[in-house]
């Protein structure tokens, strides 16, 4: 894979983004960083090959016709506006059965839904107790937001964990821009101040 690796680092209305892809298709996304130099690092540290080949096998480039697509869906999202990945091409060489039918499974789910990881371990076959296996499947996810884990939720309907930059409360807020709120309902009827 060395050499046919390329990215770009783009601006969004949630921060810095950055996109790396293959000739097979989109091989990491990197949720918005600090800044772009941070979203850089990132990407680049979590790309195919081991940190140090990372860093000088992957180059900047412009985009196929397909990733700009991508790009230009990655804005509209961040922009607000309800955006569907289904269609995007991914490589995910090299990840195993299980976790390629998580994902698919998990690109199922539509914007402004949730859904939760025993749901997935059963929806495929494998019973609740995979539920573990399937957080582990989103905690690797090499393209979130593409693959939208942020989507996938804990037990109970509870946020549970998130590996891209600002933790939970950056799914928090990918959830809330779709809609999908967890602060308490507001009360029913208004003290009388006093």
């Amino acid at each position: 894979m060395p050499g046919n690796i390329r990215y770009l680092i783009f601006d969004t209305a949630g921060g810095p983004c950055g996109i790396a892809w293959t000739p097979a298709g989109i091989v990491r996304f990197q949720l918005p960083g600090e800044d772009a130099a941070t979203t850089r690092r990132l990407l680049l540290r979590r790309l195919p090959e081991t940190e140090t080949e990372a860093e000088t096998a992957a180059e900047t480039g412009a985009p196929p016709p397909d990733v700009a697509r991508a790009v230009d869906a990655v804005r509209r999202y961040f922009a607000g506006e309800a955006v569907d990945f289904t269609g995007v091409a991914l490589d995910l060489a090299g990840r195993s059965d299980f976790f390629l039918k998580v994902y698919e499974a998990a690109r199922r789910v539509p914007w402004g839904r949730t859904t939760t990881y025993g749901t997935i371990a059963r929806d495929l076959g494998a019973g609740s107790e995979m539920a573990r296996e399937v957080g582990q499947a989103m905690a690797k996810n090499p393209v979130a937001l593409i693959i939208p884990c942020h989507r996938v939720l804990a037990a109970g309907g509870k946020v549970g964990g998130f590996s891209a930059p600002g933790g939970s409360s950056s799914k928090l807020k990918m959830l809330a821009l779709e809609g999908i709120s967890f602060a308490p309902p507001a009360p029913a009827q208004q003290s009388f101040g006093f």
